[in-house]
């Protein structure tokens, strides 16, 4: 199961111990903001508000995973929206992976509330730079279709990685996604 908990530098958040990869992000509008993503074994629904079990729409990953940056976009969908903001983000990710060559993408809802969804990419900048790319990974294009979908501005997170599990000399933890 995957799952995504949403929460602040003040909480202690110490992931369970059947977590077999997990990757945590830093808001980049709020740094006291965090978002971890998990992927674990069973099927335990959540009750807490900021904890979400995530259902895949579409996934798509290079083997081997070989990423430079992670990033991570939270949607919450207005009321009845839901499905036209999934449906939207699934066609541009089916594009994106054919012309941004991705190592990872995710795009996943909310068991528990399905109107939020997740947006999750991880890019080699170094190969979409040498391919001449102006950006590696962009939902700019896509944002003017999807605003009038959305309750607030979408969430954008960035890579945080956890010290203690971070491989010398790369950029992306071994233990992220």
């Amino acid at each position: 199961m995957r799952g995504l908990r949403l929460y602040d530098a003040s909480v202690d958040v110490a992931p369970e111990e059947e977590v077999h990869v997990r990757s945590r992000f830093r808001s980049v509008e709020d740094p006291e903001r965090f978002a971890m993503y998990f992927v674990h074994e069973g099927a335990t629904a959540t009750t807490e508000s900021h904890e979400h079990t995530l259902m895949v729409v579409r996934e798509f990953r290079r083997v081997p995973l070989e990423a430079s940056a992670l990033g991570l976009v939270v949607f919450t969908a207005r009321r009845g929206c839901a499905a036209s903001l999934v449906a939207a983000l699934a066609h541009f990710v089916e594009r994106a992976v054919s012309v941004y060559q991705p190592a990872y993408v995710l795009l996943a809802h909310s068991f528990e509330a399905p109107q939020t969804v997740v947006l999750i990419t991880g890019v080699h900048e170094r190969a979409a730079l040498l391919a001449m790319k102006s950006s590696a990974f962009s939902i700019d294009l896509l944002l003017p279709e999807i605003r009038p979908l959305l309750i607030d501005a979408p969430e954008w997170y960035a890579y945080w990685p956890e010290t203690e599990a971070i491989v010398v000399g790369a950029g992306v933890s071994q233990h992220a996604v």
